[in-house]
């Protein structure tokens, strides 16, 4: 597996991850197929995996997904010591519905609560404040961060969903190593608006959620001519071509694609391998961007 360095740290990770999302909401697969997934992820050289406090059914449910990972961490046989978990704090799932919580004293206790449901024997590798709260600075949010980092919680600090204003005042309260934001053929947003320009000149790793374009998108790859053709004529899924489409486009992108079955990890896994010549990428820009 090809890697990459996270961020301005000396630790590296795998140039694609898993997204735990899927494994965890209310259409979730049984647990024990969920661990074989992680597990077999991490099989194919996977080394991050991506997941969220709000990665559950409700409020009820919170940190479902992070529980997941740990116990498949625990049962896992093989190397554990380079595995990175990006977890993130800051949304709330009131009836499943997805709310932005930056309250402090909130996010001071879900970072503590996440250390928990990661097993509570080491710092956080990546805790990533999930999305800005109006209601509250961004200094004040991530002032739990800063101090969590201070007393050994959490090891690194990312942002999600995040301008690159908000960006340079996240990096005034504390380092930061990543950048989660929507990004996708179908949502450029981020070579836009600055974030993907900045990310690469400053070394943050970025990370595009969504990464397919959703379900409704993902549907529908076969009918886009272009990634269709290069599908078939490099021999990988449509899927794989899109990924490596984003990856084409930065050295800072790692895509963190979900799954909750084996074969759509082992397919993703498969899009490290494929190349894009300049043409091809112009290809795919001409046929899906908006």
């Amino acid at each position: 597996m090809e890697t990459k360095q996270l961020g301005n740290t000396n630790v590296t990770i795998s140039a694609i991850g898993l997204g735990g999302m899927p494994m965890s909401l209310s259409s979730r697969p049984p647990e024990a197929q969920a661990i074989e997934v992680i597990h077999r992820a991490l099989d194919l050289g996977v080394t991050l995996i991506d997941t969220a406090d709000s990665y559950c059914k409700d409020e009820s449910d919170k940190h479902h997904n992070e529980r997941l990972i740990a116990k498949a961490l625990q049962e896992y046989q093989g190397d554990r010591d380079k595995i990175v978990i990006a977890t993130k704090g800051g949304l709330m799932r009131p009836n499943g519905d997805w709310t932005r919580n930056g309250n402090p004293d909130h996010l001071r206790e879900t970072i503590a609560d996440s250390f928990e449901a990661l097993g509570g024997e080491k710092p956080i590798d990546i805790w990533q404040y999930h999305a800005p709260d109006p209601n509250y600075s961004i200094e004040e949010s991530l002032k739990p961060a800063k101090e969590a980092v201070e007393s050994g919680l959490i090891r690194f600090v990312g942002v999600s969903n995040f301008s690159v204003e908000q960006i340079k005042r996240a990096r005034d309260v504390v380092d930061i190593v990543s950048v989660q934001n929507q990004y996708n053929p179908w949502h450029r947003q981020p070579e836009k608006d600055g974030v993907l320009e900045y990310c690469q000149k400053e070394n943050l790793t970025f990370l595009p959620w969504s990464p397919l374009g959703g379900s409704r998108r993902v549907s529908r790859l076969e009918e886009i001519d272009a990634i269709a053709s290069l599908a078939k004529t490099k021999g990988v899924s449509v899927y794989a071509i899109v990924l490596a489409f984003l990856m084409s486009k930065s050295p800072c992108i790692v895509p963190i694609p979900g799954a909750s079955k084996i074969s759509s990890i082992e397919d993703s896994v498969k899009s490290v391998e494929v190349k894009l010549s300049k043409e091809e990428v112009e290809q795919i820009d001409r046929e899906t961007a908006a």
